[in-house]
This record gives structure tokens, C-alpha cells and sequence, in this order.
């Protein structure tokens, strides 16, 4: 909540999309993680490209940057963004695999909400590519780890939880 109150909401209590039209544009980035933790046997089978439906990554990461550049439909008061570039990287160990999307724009609003998204939907892809072999799995940890860029200016998270908040 800010010192005006909720932001998506108007003085009646309804739902509104908040008007940035008075900001400037400024150069904005975001990074969130997730993590799939998956059996020994199925983090393998992904390292080895052995999941019978393709390359796993590779359909997620397409996944992931087509979520980025669809948050504002899946959202409802998101603002549709050009989206400049997004990233989406991998990293596997013994059990789980981490899930990690970056997001940069130049625009009035920030894109945490893109990169959370696009983290999102790679690991629903990693889950549905794999559900055959391993239902169990887990999608955990969706996490805001950076955002640059506003005038709240810059955001990082600190590897043990406890958030940092501070101008660079």
C-alpha cells in the first residue's frame, strides 16, 4: 500500500488501471526465479534431452519470452508494454531445475509483473513436458529478485531472504 492508498483502486473502492500517462519513460528491468524440483531421474533425463516430447528448455524458454510479452492479457490491470528484450535461463542441479527470466523495457511502468510471468510459464512448461514421467513435481519459489528503473528506484533481494531496498 503507498501513502495514497490502494493504487488500483478509485476513491468508490472499484477496480482501475492506474494512469501513468504522466510519467516519463525510463530504461526498466526486472528479474525474477522460480525453481521445478523434480526426481533425480527426470532433472537428468532433462540434462540428457531425453524427455520423450523434445528439448524441454528450449520449449520453455520460448514459452517464457511469449508469456513476457502477453502478461498485460493475463493480467487484468497490467499495462501492455513495449517489451524490449527478455531473457530466460536455466539452471540444473541434482533435483530441481531454477527458472530465471529478465526483462527490460523503456516505458512508464516497470516490468516485474513480465518477468514473473515469463518465469511462470517456463515452469508450467518444464511440469507439462515432463508430467509423464514425474507427476510429483514442485513449482516453487516464484520470486521478484531484482527490479532497476522508476522512481522507486532499485530493488535487489538478498540470497537469504531479507530484502534490499536502495537507489544505485
Amino acid at each position: 500500500m503507498s501513502d495514497q492508498g490502494f493504487t488500483h483502486l478509485d476513491p468508490l473502492g472499484r477496480a482501475r488501471m492506474v494512469d501513468v500517462t504522466p510519467k516519463e519513460p525510463s530504461h526498466r528491468r526486472a528479474i525474477a526465479r522460480a525453481k521445478v524440483t523434480m526426481t533425480a531421474d527426470t532433472a537428468s533425463a532433462v540434462a540428457r534431452g531425453a524427455i520423450g516430447k523434445g528439448d524441454v528448455l528450449a520449449v520453455a524458454r520460448v514459452a517464457g519470452i511469449q508469456a513476457a510479452k502477453r502478461t498485460s492479457e493475463l493480467i487484468p490491470l497490467c499495462h501492455p508494454l513495449l517489451v524490449g528484450a527478455v531473457l530466460v535461463n536455466f539452471r540444473l542441479e541434482e533435483t530441481y531445475i531454477e527458472v530465471e527470466a529478465e526483462v527490460e523495457t523503456y516505458d512508464r511502468t516497470g516490468v516485474e509483473m513480465e518477468a514473473l510471468t515469463a518465469c511462470s510459464v517456463a515452469a508450467l512448461t518444464i511440469y507439462d513436458m515432463c508430467k509423464s514421467r514425474d507427476r510429483a513435481m514442485v513449482i516453487s519459489d516464484i520470486t521478484l529478485w531484482e527490479k532497476t528503473g522508476g522512481r522507486s528506484g532499485t530493488y535487489r533481494r538478498a540470497e537469504e531472504g531479507h530484502d534490499v531496498a536502495h537507489d544505485l
